[in-house]
C-alpha cells in the first residue's frame, strides 16, 4: 500500500469551482478519503479481525448529494457546533442573531455553515491542511475568522484532526468533526458496545437546547461508563430519550480542566472487532445514534436507515454562549482557537 497523500478530481460546485478528493493511506492499510468541499470525510477503510477491509462511516455517492441531501455526513463543522437557542446571544452588551436553520434555533454553523464551503486545500508532509476564511457576518457571526483544520493519518491508524483559528472580533467557536460511523459496515449500530468516560450529560428540551445545569449519569439510560450496546436502553421511557428521539446529547467528559488529551470514548463491534477510541482536548462529546435516519438518503450500495450510523462529536457544551457557567467558547482578538482530537481504530480479536 503506498503511503501518503494522492488527490483526484470530485465534482464541480455550480459556481464552477473544482472540488477535489484526497487520499491519505497508512502503512497498515488505512485509507481515508476527505473532500475539500466540507471537509467532508467520506471514506475511512479499516479492517476487522480476519482482515477484511470495509468502509466505516456514512456518505454519499455525488457531491450534489453532500449538497443537498447529506445530514452533515463526513462533515466539519462551524463556526459553531450543535445548537444556539433561537440563534441568539449576548456578546459585550450588544445582542448577535445568527441564522436560525433548525426551526427557531441555530445548528451548526447555519444553512451554509462551514459543512457546505469549499476550503482551500494544501499539505505538510503527510498531512492534509485546509484553511477558510469566514467573513465578518457570515451567517450572522462577528468577526472575521480564519479557521484552520488538519487532517493525519498516521501508522497508529489514527485519524487525527487538529483546528485552530483566529479573529479579529470576539465570536464563539466551537469547531467539530461530524463523520456517521457503522464499525460492521452495514445494518444498524444497536449492537455496537460503548463506553463514554461521563459521569455527567447537559440535558436538553424538547428542542434539543440545554435546559440549564447538569444531569448525572448514574441510575439512568446515559451511564455508558461501563461498556454496553447502544440499544439496551435507547427504548426506554426517559424523559431526555424522548427529546433526543433516542441519545443525542453531550456528554461531559471525566478530565482535568485544560488543554489535556484523554480518552473519551470507546466503541466496538462485536461481530467484526472492530474499535473505534476517541482521545480529544475537549471537555464534551455528542453523541448521536442516528434517530434521523429514514432509509431516504442511500449512498455506497445502501440505503442509510433508522439508527445505521453513530456520531461522536468531540465539543464544548450547545448554547454555551447563553449558559456563562458552561466552559467558554467566546475567542477574542489575540487569543488562539486550537484543539485536537484523535479517532483510533483496531482489532479486538478476543471474541
Amino acid at each position: 500500500m503506498r503511503t501518503g497523500i494522492s488527490h483526484a478530481p470530485y465534482g464541480q460546485l455550480p459556481s464552477g469551482e473544482q472540488v477535489v478528493q484526497y487520499t491519505l493511506a497508512n502503512a497498515n492499510g488505512m485509507v481515508v478519503k476527505i473532500i475539500d468541499f466540507g471537509g467532508i470525510v467520506t471514506e475511512i477503510h479499516a479492517p476487522d479481525r480476519e482482515g477484511k477491509v470495509a468502509d466505516v462511516v456514512l456518505g454519499c455517492d455525488t457531491l450534489d448529494d453532500y449538497r443537498s441531501k447529506s445530514p452533515y455526513f463526513g462533515a466539519l463543522i462551524g463556526r459553531y457546533g450543535n445548537r444556539i437557542a433561537r440563534g441568539r446571544f449576548e456578546l459585550d452588551g450588544e445582542t448577535v442573531q445568527l441564522d436560525t436553520n433548525d426551526g427557531r434555533n441555530h445548528l451548526h454553523g447555519g444553512a451554509l455553515g462551514f459543512d457546505k464551503v469549499l476550503w482551500k486545500a494544501g499539505f505538510m508532509g503527510d498531512t492534509l491542511v485546509l484553511s477558510y476564511h469566514s467573513h465578518d457576518g457570515e451567517q450572522g457571526y462577528p468577526g472575521n475568522l480564519e479557521a484552520t483544520v488538519v487532517y493525519e493519518l498516521n501508522d497508529s491508524n489514527e485519524l487525527v484532526v487538529r483546528f485552530r483559528a483566529v479573529t479579529d472580533r470576539a465570536t464563539p467557536v466551537n469547531l467539530t468533526q461530524h463523520s456517521y460511523f457503522n464499525l460492521a459496515g452495514e445494518g444498524d449500530i444497536l449492537a455496537h458496545e460503548l463506553t463514554i468516560d461521563a459521569d455527567r450529560f447537559v440535558p436538553i428540551d424538547a428542542e434539543s437546547i440545554p435546559t440549564g445545569g447538569l444531569a448525572v449519569v448514574d441510575g439512568t439510560p446515559f451511564d455508558f461508563r461501563t461498556a454496553r450496546r447502544i440499544g439496551s436502553r435507547i427504548d426506554e421511557v426517559d424523559l431526555q430519550l424522548r427529546n433526543g428521539k433516542g441519545y443525542d446529547h453531550c456528554f461531559v467528559l471525566n478530565k482535568p480542566a485544560g488543554k489535556a488529551m484523554t480518552r473519551a470514548v470507546h466503541v466496538c463491534d462485536p461481530r467484526s472487532g472492530r474499535v473505534l477510541e476517541l482521545f480529544t482536548q475537549e471537555p464534551g462529546v455528542q453523541f448521536y445514534s442516528g434517530n434521523f435516519l429514514d432509509g431516504s438518503l442511500s449512498g455506497k450500495g445502501h440505503a442509510w436507515g433508522y439508527r445505521s450510523g453513530f456520531c461522536i462529536e468531540p465539543e464544548h457544551f450547545p448554547d454555551s454562549p447563553n449558559h456563562p457557567d458552561f466552559p467558554n467558547t467566546i475567542l477574542r482578538p489575540g487569543e488562539v482557537y486550537e484543539t485536537e482530537s484523535r479517532f483510533r481504530f483496531s482489532v479486538d480479536k478476543g471474541r
